[in-house]
């Protein structure tokens, strides 16, 4: 108010606290236990703490010295369970004192003993802990690991003791046991090594201890990351793990943290019953990345249980086509153009999800296991061996089974961590060696599956009959009904032996090579940079139409061209981008250009 005076309470105020400590002020309690003014409140002793305040104003504007009333906005403590306000009390509490603990836990993450991805959350870490205060360990709960400090009704004397003590150690008096509890996260500090049998040396806590990882959520860093870790450097000599991996909060589908006042918690026993535990837990893992929050939504769940129905509906296929005596082994066989360009994918799924994984980045490592198995496998692979299957005793249709056997066993390794349930139930299946998928191997690249010449075959012939498949469905023409092709390419090495699958996956009738598009009926273009397919649908063609959808392909290629021509412009992602990536961006752009060339003539026609 001007004064200059300022009032300081420092039993009931944290911050007054420390001033009062700083200068020496008494600290002068007016509460009890139960909020109620004691004996150091004069004429409001008794009465309870709302009470109080009210009798304190009333008497001030009867002594006219109550200069004005005003509504001012400040943080009040609540209690989280019943929502009681809370007083700020100074008590008599057990402390650890923290700078000796704090120092070896700092240089243990400066020196990179410790570290914490993504890396910026170590600055968390390190101003709590070279800011931090001693630690109080003693609460007032019913429940918990009790105080271990005996007092000794006769001497007077207090006592810290291992074991239970019947009496005092210093005069044979009688003693109590202090009624406190150990703050939560003081046990919680003692996890990765008491649980392995500390402080015995038992051989699991020499096998299992330190441990590799720590995965958990950044809101509890300084409650609980950091007491683990000088917790271990004190009691142990080593850092408790050499990783903390953090990752966000799960939210609710406005954003918002689930609690219980907000009434937005979900039952995850619930959700499992409806949906099933794999679609859960790789609902929680895909939508993981480093650090970031996640919106939760049972749509979302709902959608990993469609994969899950997906995988499943495949490995029954899979399995119901397979002879008794086929193997795993694709090896020795004559392998088809399809069966080359899966062994690659599969062998770079392989590569990128390891280094994904080891990076720490499930949420890219799964969602690139998600498109591989429901587009490369399910839509692609399993379609184009789909006739072979069906030429039973033959050499082509044992070597297809061979290869969905392979790649099916593969895909179970790879997605087991998230999906253990289903991965476990379809790999025991398969044939297989071992007792369980969870300690089979981890899969590894194999060099004899490179085929790139195939692999690019393979991807051509796919786009052009994507491509044919969306000028269909544009136009609401059934799979029933039949059509010629006709395809105009440079690239017979690729197209030459494509028939096959033109027929199968395209509602191709035939399959004929033309060089001038110009003697052709009336048709839809389904062009890619490698060829362009005629397809004639009569009285379904609108020359405009087409011209209008040609126009937009085009734009939308221009676009590409553009982003990709302002990356590779970029001196700077040049030099420093893996020379792999920047040659891929690179044949991008030779592609989008070849796709444009063909758009351009199509649309100038």
């Amino acid at each position: 108010f001007g004064t200059g005076v300022v009032k300081i309470t420092p039993c009931h105020d944290p911050n007054d606290f420390e001033v009062g400590a700083r200068h020496n002020l008494a600290q002068i309690c007016i509460f009890d236990d139960h909020a109620r003014v004691n004996e150091n409140g004069g004429r409001y002793q008794g009465m309870d703490r709302f009470e109080a305040r009210k009798a304190v104003l009333n008497d001030l504007k009867e002594l006219g010295l109550l200069v004005g009333e005003r509504k001012h906005v400040h943080a009040v403590g609540h209690c989280y369970r019943c929502g009681t306000v809370i007083e700020p009390l100074a008590s008599k509490q057990w402390f650890v004192k923290m700078k000796p603990l704090a120092e070896p836990a700092i240089e243990a993450v400066k020196t990179g003993k410790v570290r914490f991805v993504p890396e910026h959350f170590e600055k968390i870490y390190l101003n709590w802990m070279e800011n931090i205060h001693d630690w109080c360990i003693s609460r007032q709960l019913w429940w918990g690991h009790r105080i271990p400090a005996f007092y000794c009704e006769e001497c007077g004397k207090t006592t810290v003791s291992e074991t239970d003590l019947t009496s005092c150690p210093h005069c044979g008096g009688k003693v109590h046991q202090d009624e406190d509890v150990l703050d939560t996260w003081f046990s919680s500090a003692l996890w990765p090594f008491s649980t392995l049998g500390w402080p015995d040396q038992t051989e699991d806590l020499q096998k299992y201890y330190p441990t590799s990882v720590l995965v958990t959520a950044y809101d509890i860093i300084t409650f609980w990351v950091s007491k683990m870790i000088f917790s271990g450097l004190a009691l142990t000599d080593q850092a408790p793990f050499p990783t903390v991996f953090i990752h966000g909060l799960v939210r609710d589908d406005k954003g918002r943290k689930m609690s219980k006042s907000l009434g937005n918690g979900v039952d995850p026993l619930e959700v499992v019953d409806l949906y099933g535990a794999d679609a859960l837990r790789f609902t929680l893992a895909t939508g993981s990345t480093p650090g970031n929050d996640l919106r939760f939504s049972m749509e979302r769940v709902e959608a990993s249980r469609n994969f899950c129905n997906k995988l499943w509906n495949a490995s029954r296929f899979v399995l119901m086509n397979l002879d008794e005596s086929v193997g795993s082994d694709p090896l020795n066989e004559a392998l088809g153009a399809e069966d080359k360009w899966i062994l690659c994918e599969y062998n770079r799924l392989i590569k990128e999800v390891t280094a994904n994984l080891e990076r720490y980045e499930i949420g890219i490592a799964l969602s690139k296991l998600y498109d591989f198995i429901w587009d490369i496998f399910c839509d692609w692979y399993i379609e184009l061996v789909k006739p072979r299957l069906m030429q039973k005793g033959s050499a082509t249709g044992e070597t297809a089974q061979k290869v969905l056997t392979y790649v099916l066993s593969g895909i179970c390794k790879l997605l087991h961590p998230f999906m253990p349930f289903i991965t476990e139930q379809i790999w025991q299946s398969l044939p297989h060696e071992g007792v369980s998928v969870c300690v089979a191997a981890w899969p590894k690249p194999d060099a004899r599956f490179d085929f790139p010449a195939d692999e690019e075959k393979m991807n051509e012939i796919i786009a052009s009959i994507r491509s044919v498949r969306n000028c269909r469905a544009e136009r609401s023409v059934p799979p029933s009904r039949k059509t010629r092709l006709f395809i105009k390419t440079d690239r017979a090495d690729i197209f030459g032996g494509a028939e096959t699958y033109f027929k199968f996956l395209a509602s191709a009738s035939d399959l004929e090579f033309v060089a001038d598009e110009n003697a052709l009926p009336a048709s839809v273009r389904a062009i890619t940079h490698a060829a362009t397919v005629f397809i004639p649908l009569g009285d379904m063609v609108d020359a405009e139409a087409e011209r209008a959808r040609i126009k937009k392909e085009l734009e939308k290629c221009e676009k590409e061209i553009e982003t990709l021509n302002r990356k590779l412009s970029n001196a700077e992602f040049c030099a420093k981008a893996p020379a792999k990536v920047v040659e891929t961006e690179r044949e991008k752009l030779k592609k989008q250009l070849a796709l444009k060339e063909s758009l351009l003539a199509a649309h100038a026609e």
